[in-house]
């Protein structure tokens, strides 16, 4: 007799349930079989958040490669009754893009939504689909002499679906704006697979509602963004980078005032790091040297850009008169100042790598944090004080975009676990993270800056902001996806 097989436990969770026959037969006659992944090998990239933070299941991947097809799929799934969760890059980082564990929820991905439909370089803008690279647009841009400024550490592989749909930020905020305000239009799938064409190149456009923004940051649960109409800007005729050594952070604040009109509000970027970041860096990513022959305590790195002829001419001798007068004043130490583009992607590397520079360091919890720019030194002085006394040893890498306002405020296990996990510290991440959060909500500030809310940060909303904000949030959702089916427990 056949040995019985073993009722499924804990390790071995049933598998997800199937989809219903008829629906199933209805996707593939919409997307075909190259638009169908069942198989679970195949499958898992598309399950996995990339922190490891959360794995969740699903019966089905679809891949959809026009709009028609996200619509009459979005149809299907409606009728059916099927969750369905949205997955551009899968790069988000507070589990916005996976299924939950039950395994109820179909994934859609935007991947094959990868063309540029149009780009108008005599009105500054592209029209782009879903699943385009951001890298990828970035190249498009400069192919017709524009530049598309929204820049990520994950630009390689994030999908510009997916940073509208969480609102991202990056490094150039501070002279271009967060993605929604690179946006002029979007065309998004509703819940129930009306197709809602926003996909309007205009600046000016005083006709009702302004309903694009619904959509940036919503984090997919009020519809699927398939397309949109992008900003683009004059490609830079001068660019100028140079790494700045600090005394102390107060001084990087003294700075930005200094800068911004030295330059004729030509910064592009302006990045804080502590010598505790750079040594991670160091330490850790192969082929970085410390520019400098001496550590300092703190780092700044600065980009100014000049578009037209005459600025590009008077850019450099702008940022060098600056640097020289701060010297004199003791608000600089040290600077360096790249001499061709690879210097320029050397410094980059620097600040680009210092997340992944904390994950042979052990355990690492993340804060996203945003707080007045007038502040930020206040901040990061009584966050570090406040998780100092709560957890003795913890490493503090505060860090970021520091013109804007945004300090990634990450800590790392005490240096005692030798880089293996710390389950204790781990165990803490909820307590540290109040206290960070609450300080920063009380200098005015918020707990979410850039990362968005997803999964992580859901009790957080509840916690931090009003009962009347939550309410329209909920009438929203409401409004426009009744059944609850689309991105389901995120945000809300």
């Amino acid at each position: 007799m056949p040995a019985p097989t073993p009722a499924p436990g804990l390790d071995q969770p049933p598998p997800p349930p199937p989809l219903a026959a008829a629906t199933l037969a209805e996707l593939r006659a919409i997307v075909g079989e190259a638009g169908l992944i069942s198989d679970p090998a195949a499958m898992l990239p598309y399950l996995r958040e990339q922190r490891g933070n959360y794995t969740g299941r699903a019966p089905l991947v679809i891949r959809p490669a026009t709009t028609a097809e996200v619509s009459a799929v979005m149809r299907c799934l409606y009728a059916a009754d099927v969750k369905v969760v949205p997955q551009g890059g899968n790069t988000s980082l507070c589990g916005a893009a996976t299924p939950s564990e039950i395994g109820d929820e179909v994934v859609l991905s935007l991947a094959r939504l990868d063309r540029v439909r149009a780009v108008d370089a005599q009105n500054f803008t592209m029209t782009v689909e879903a699943g385009c690279i951001l890298s990828d647009l970035q190249q498009a841009a400069a192919q017709a002499d524009r530049l598309f400024p929204l820049s990520l550490a994950a630009q390689g592989s994030c999908q510009i679906g997916g940073n509208l749909s969480t609102n991202a930020g990056g490094t150039q905020v501070l002279r271009y704006g967060n993605a929604r305000e690179l946006v002029l239009g979007l065309e998004v799938v509703l819940p129930d697979g009306q197709v809602l064409d926003l996909l309007r190149g205009l600046r000016k456009d005083n006709t009702g509602y302004d309903l694009k923004h619904l959509f940036c940051g919503a984090e997919g649960t009020l519809g699927i963004i398939t397309a949109a109409v992008l900003k683009l800007f004059p490609r830079p005729k001068a660019q100028v980078t140079a790494l700045l050594a600090l005394p102390e952070l107060p001084a990087a604040l003294a700075l930005l005032g200094r800068a911004r009109a030295a330059t004729s509000d030509a910064l592009t970027a302006f990045e804080f790091i502590p010598r505790l970041a750079l040594e991670f860096v160091l330490r850790n990513i192969p082929g970085t040297r410390d520019p400098f022959p001496r550590p300092h305590p703190h780092y700044l790195l600065l980009e100014a850009s000049a578009t037209a002829d005459e600025g590009a001419a008077s850019l450099l001798p702008q940022v060098m008169a600056l640097l020289e007068q701060a010297t004199t004043d003791g608000l600089i130490l040290d600077a360096v100042l790249a001499q061709s583009p690879a210097q320029a992607a050397a410094l980059w590397k620097l600040r680009e790598s210092i997340s992944d520079s904390q994950k042979p360091e052990g355990v690492s919890l993340k804060h996203d944090v945003a707080v007045p720019v007038s502040r930020v030194a206040e901040f990061v002085a009584a966050a570090t004080e406040a998780v100092t006394a709560r957890y003795p040893g913890v490493r503090v890498v505060a860090f970021g975009h520091v013109g804007d306002g945004n300090i990634h405020f990450n800590l790392s296990q005490p240096a005692a676990a030798g880089g293996q996990k710390d389950a204790a510290f781990a165990a803490a991440r909820e307590p540290l993270a109040r206290l960070v959060h609450d300080l920063a909500v009380g200098l005015g500030g918020s707990f979410s800056a850039e990362h968005g809310i997803g999964r992580l940060k859901r009790d957080e909303l509840r916690r931090y902001r009003s009962a009347t904000e939550l309410d329209v949030m909920r009438r929203i959702k409401h409004a426009l996806d009744p059944k609850g089916l689309c991105n389901p427990g995120k945000v809300l």
